[in-house]
């Protein structure tokens, strides 16, 4: 299934890929933290099977989906310690977050004028 033209389905669809990555790996370090019980592996091991088949999606080079990828990544996972971890982004954080959000910018647009 082609990925979306649009460069905003492109991030959409790294913002859902991300939270699957990170809820992926989220349940079991609740697990060995002793906050939840084992069957958190299952849905643990689900995201991480959409996390894969998301990642296929996009018609490029995996090295540039990857690379793409990860500046969103670093922004959703800035917005998941606000949210989930109820810790306060630090100016520096979210400094951080928009430098990798526009490292993914100028890949994406770079491999969009590619055709």
């Amino acid at each position: 299934m082609p990925l979306p033209s649009h460069p905003l389905a492109t991030t959409a669809l790294f913002v859902l890929t991300a939270v699957m990555e990170i809820l992926g790996c989220y349940l079991p370090y609740l697990w060995l933290r002793g906050k939840a019980g084992a069957w958190v592996l299952l849905p643990a091991a689900l995201a991480l099977a959409a996390f894969v088949a998301l990642l296929a999606l996009h018609p490029t080079a995996s090295g540039r989906v990857y690379a793409a990828y990860g500046g969103v990544y670093v922004a959703t996972a800035i917005v998941w310690l606000w949210l989930v971890d109820g810790v306060r982004p630090t100016p520096w954080d979210l400094t951080g977050s928009a430098v990798a959000l526009a490292g993914m910018l100028i890949i994406v647009w770079g491999w969009r004028q590619q055709g």
